[in-house]
């Protein structure tokens, strides 16, 4: 193998060509229009262009993919995750074009990929799985009919793909026929499959995954447990290994049930096997049929390169060790830094300013931090919204997590929202810290956490937001007087009179409070160090224009990120009269996959109005009061961009009685 062409974009591709440049080999790079600029494509030492923006112009065609390994000469091609990764068909034309493909046999992929034949396979091997339904007949009424004799809750899951799409959990049967509609069009969407299958809700598990490989020579072992409990929109964002609820017996079995899966399929490379684990008992979710975003875990745990393992087997070479040779140590715990907000929603941006802990990247270390991400990166609304991964190795899962907490505090991601202050509030939180976070954890703590977060933004706020404000006032020599400013934060408008004492210090008054000074010590290229009262504080912050044409800035102190808006010029809200007709704005970019409102419409408290795909999933739109529709500005197919008006609304009418 000389050269490999990597088949993915992002953190993922760096990945692979660190391990593949450390063994000398060649690697090529391929982009979209909209990765014209990446760090991927500068680190390759070649680069392809596919054209076009979305994944269906570029990173999900085959023949592009195909005829880039032809005309850079690759002789080898690593598919990342995610994309075509677990596409059989993919697979097959790769080695029908002569290439070799780093990942498991094409048939495998078949019968494993489809988590409906993956189900069968394990019962017919002795495989834990929870009662449901897989077949053929995919009508409303065959669901319905087999929901009732699983009994509910049940689970809707998408038969192909991963990461949480097409999954939806049912509590009722009058919700059933609405999730399986959403699950078919994210299904079809995500993977170009909408089939679905049933199974029983397991309501209070753990999701913990083994991680499996094998070679050609009929060799195939397990390298321990990851942890994944940690999950917002079916999707996780902490792991962990060990897992705080295996113990070596569990291990045992579900590494016995892992490998008999995989050996059962004819697998060869790295797999993952995914359970539901309640108390003792585990039962079998699905057979992830690549390599997982997760896997710097286990390779910090056992000192593996998993990347090269599959290089190694992928050339037919056999596993450098055997089960009772795999050795664990210590603990580690991994993050995912998306870009979303505490609502988890995925925001599009760009970062305008980014440092990172010191730390390795893509390699065993006490910290490391696989990214790609640099000042001036840009999220598209055309992938995910992960922009990297934080691990942490240590002796103890408690110092794991403090470390972890400890590396977080110092990376800094300003521009766009990101859900870097929340990792760290889950990872402080008791429940977390206690081992007891299980898959419902943040369905039920989310709210909480949410919360703890806004207290202390306020606070953050009331503190330093002013530093935004004297940064655009003149010096005392310039303007000695007195100046009224108000700055927001979440509706939050803070009136603040400021006068200059020095070039770097301001008297601070709030309404109805005493002055305090505030003084800036240090400028900083984004940010300053600075002092108020009595308190110390190094303050992160870049400034954006606001829709509205005001000033409006990105902060970051410490655990704290946070946005606030100078107001001072506009008028009160609601001055000037009545209240204008509400408006519903698209929160992010993305395309509109459902339009649920006509002109006219009366929406009742809590509809939904409009559904929007972004970044691989769809989000619900509603309106929060009952309402008539007054004006419908988009149509349904239609690309939209953050804060773009979608619908005018009108209040309800009142109801005149005689």
């Amino acid at each position: 193998m000389k050269r490999i062409l990597i088949a993915n974009r992002g953190e993922i591709a760096l990945r692979v060509m660190a391990t593949a440049q450390r063994m000398g080999i060649e690697t090529v790079a391929v982009y979209s229009d909209a990765d014209a600029g990446s760090a991927h494509v500068q680190q390759a030492t070649q680069a392809y262009a596919l054209g076009g923006l979305t994944s269906a112009q570029s990173y999900l065609d085959i023949q592009k993919l195909l005829a880039a390994a032809q005309a850079t000469g690759a002789d080898a091609l690593h598919p990342g995750y995610g994309f075509l990764s677990e596409d059989a068909g993919f697979a097959q034309a790769v080695q029908d074009a002569g290439l070799i493909w780093i990942g498991p046999p094409p048939e495998a992929i078949r019968q494993l990929g489809s988590k409906a034949a993956a189900k069968q396979l394990a019962k017919a091997h002795g495989v834990p799985c929870l009662p449901g339904y897989e077949g053929d007949n995919q009508s409303d009424a065959r669901f319905a009919a087999e929901s009732e004799r699983v009994g509910y809750p049940v689970m809707v899951k998408a038969v192909a793909g991963g990461g949480g799409r097409g999954m939806r959990l049912v509590e009722r049967a009058d919700q059933l026929v609405a999730a399986l509609a959403s699950a078919r069009s994210e299904a079809l969407a995500g993977f170009g499959n909408g089939a679905l299958l049933v199974e029983r809700a397991v309501k209070n598990p753990r999701h913990v995954e083994l991680q499996v490989f094998a070679d050609a020579h009929g060799h195939v072992i397990h390298l321990g447990e990851r942890d994944c409990s940690v999950q917002r929109r079916h999707q996780k964002i902490i792991e962990e290994a060990p897992s705080p609820a295996v113990n070596a017996e569990l291990r045992a079995r579900m590494g016995q049930c892992a490998t008999a899966l995989a050996a059962a399929a004819g697998y060869v490379g790295a797999g993952t096997v995914e359970f539901l684990v309640e108390g003792q008992q585990f039962y079998l979710m699905e057979m992830n049929t690549r390599l997982q975003v997760e896997h710097p875990v286990t390779e910090a745990l056992t000192g593996l390169d998993l990347v090269e393992w599959q290089i190694r087997v992928a050339c037919g070479e056999a596993l450098p060790l055997a089960q009772e040779q795999v050795r664990f140590s210590g603990h580690a715990i991994e993050v995912r830094l998306c870009a979303e907000d505490e609502s988890f929603q995925p925001h599009t941006g760009v970062v305008r300013f980014f440092s990172a802990p010191q730390a390795s990247a893509f390699t065993r270390a006490p910290l490391r931090f696989d990214h790609a991400v640099r000042n001036g990166s840009e999220v598209t609304p055309y992938y995910d919204a992960m922009l990297g991964k934080l691990i942490v190795h240590a002796d103890t899962r408690e110092q794991a997590i403090n470390q972890l907490i400890h590396a977080l505090g110092q990376l800094k991601v300003l521009g766009l929202p990101t859900n870097r202050a929340f990792l760290m509030e889950c990872l402080n939180d008791s429940v977390f810290r206690q081992g007891q976070a299980l898959i419902s954890y943040l369905a039920g703590d989310a709210p909480r956490l949410q919360q703890q977060l806004r207290q202390r933004e306020a606070q953050a706020h009331q503190q330093w937001s002013a530093l935004c404000a004297v940064g655009q006032m003149p010096g005392p020599l310039a303007c000695s007087y007195p100046q009224l400013r108000k700055l927001r934060h979440r509706g939050d408008t803070q009136e603040l009179q400021l006068q200059p004492q020095t070039a770097q210090s301001w008297s601070l008054q709030a309404k109805d409070e005493e002055p305090v000074l505030l003084q800036i010590d240090e400028l900083l290229p984004h940010g300053w160090k600075a002092r108020r009262g009595g308190l110390t504080q190094t303050v992160n912050a870049v400034a954006m224009d606001a829709e509205d044409g005001s000033s409006r800035w990105h902060l970051q102190a410490g655990a704290v990120d946070w946005w606030a808006q100078d107001v001072s010029y506009q008028p009160p809200e609601n001055a000037g009269g009545a209240a204008q007709a509400a408006e519903l704005r698209a929160p992010f970019n993305g395309r509109v996959v459902l339009l649920n409102a006509e002109l006219g419409q009366a929406l009742a408290e809590g509809a939904v109005a409009i559904v929007i795909e972004s970044m691989k999933l769809e989000h619900s739109l509603s309106v929060k009061a009952a309402c008539v529709v007054e004006a419908v500005l988009v149509s349904s197919g239609q690309q939209v961009s953050p804060g773009q008006v979608l619908l005018r609304l009108a209040p309800m009418p009142e109801v005149k009685h005689d």
